[in-house]
């Protein structure tokens, strides 16, 4: 299996997605809490482009951005299947995780952190974007699959309040 470790900070979503990852592979790691406001040489060195968290280094080799952290994981450990064996309902997780994080995620972060008419503004797309996300999720396992885009709804959950799990048990 190889040494495990997950640079990350606490708060964050995408960490927390990467770390639950591995939790259903049952793949052991070490957490390393990185402290954004002084990021340390191992983050600097394994994330040079972006310098954010979080970044899996498996074995020496550093992975960064969550999503591209989940295929790793699901290619590098086998077991529990992270994304479905159909390449179209690949697909279609991998477009609904980009559209949550681009739309969903960054509107919600923006509205948090303009001010005035911009915020309205921000507010408004963010919850656009979120009630599409929701119609799309609405009665169905989370298209197809539970397992990859359950985190999806605790997104959902976390920036709205909403208690959609419903459409989990679908």
């Amino acid at each position: 299996m190889g040494e495990v470790k997950v640079l990350g900070a606490s708060l964050s979503f995408f960490c927390c997605r990467v770390e639950w990852a591995l939790k259903l592979k049952g793949v052991a790691y070490e957490y390393l809490e990185e402290d954004l406001r002084n990021k340390s040489p191992m983050l600097l060195q394994s994330n040079p482009v972006h310098k954010k968290v979080p970044v899996l280094v498996h074995d020496g080799r550093p992975i960064a951005e969550s999503l591209v952290i989940l295929e790793y994981i699901d290619e590098a450990w086998k077991g529990y299947p992270l994304l479905p064996e159909d390449p179209s309902e690949r697909a279609k997780i991998r477009f609904w995780a980009r559209f949550t994080d681009e739309m969903c995620v960054l509107g919600a972060w923006a509205a948090c952190c303009t001010k005035g008419h911009e915020r309205e503004k921000a507010i408004e797309s963010a919850q656009e974007s979120l009630s599409f996300l929701e119609k799309q999720i609405e009665g169905k396992k989370f298209l197809g699959e539970r397992r990859w885009a359950c985190w999806i709804w605790w997104w959902v959950h976390c920036l709205t309040g909403s208690n959609s799990w419903k459409n989990m048990e679908a």
